[in-house]
């Protein structure tokens, strides 16, 4: 998995790509946790992940707290289907914005 990191206006837009698993969820949750140092705003730009296990949604879970701590967003886009079903299945779309 990799991510990169720009800025658009007020926000940290993340843009991920590959498999967001064990061996890969902590880099989100970093990653996540320095755009909120930079930023109440974050985008996380899925378009490019195709996989994600419980071990990654507990870093958006994580994510998303961290988002309502400081009254800010955490905003899932461009979420392909295999990702947007887990989402769906596990009840994440109930926690989380997506675009």
């Amino acid at each position: 998995m990799t991510v990169t990191e720009s800025v658009v206006g007020d926000k940290v837009q993340l843009n991920v790509s590959g498999r967001i698993d064990m061996a890969s969820s902590d880099q989100l949750l970093s990653a996540i946790l320095a755009g909120f140092q930079k930023a109440k705003n974050l985008i996380l730009d899925l378009e490019k992940v195709d996989y994600i296990s419980s071990a990654g949604l507990r870093s958006l879970l994580i994510g998303q707290k961290t988002a309502n701590s400081k009254a800010g967003s955490l905003v899932l886009i461009n979420v392909q289907d295999t990702v947007r079903q887990v989402l769906e299945i596990t009840g994440f779309v109930q926690m989380l914005h997506m675009e």
